[in-house]
């Protein structure tokens, strides 16, 4: 069985393509934001900061809770 070995060329070097800030940086934002609402529902919606009454929110995102290590009884 033969081997071959990929032998370096005197060429172009590769070059990073550039990264677009200015387009990847709204992204970035609405999904830090998503990120920070997301972890207030699992970690602190119940009791006196509560936006919704009941406790459904708590029930949906229970496990949630447990895996992140948010006490909650």
């Amino acid at each position: 069985m033969a081997q071959s070995v990929a032998q370096p060329t005197a060429g172009n070097p590769a070059v990073p393509a550039k990264l677009p800030l200015k387009e990847i940086a709204p992204w970035a934002v609405f999904f830090g934001v998503l990120m920070l609402v997301l972890l207030y529902f699992v970690g602190a919606e119940q009791g006196a900061t509560s936006v919704f009454n009941g406790t459904d929110v708590h029930e949906w995102v229970h496990d949630a809770r447990h895996l992140l290590g948010f006490p909650c009884h």
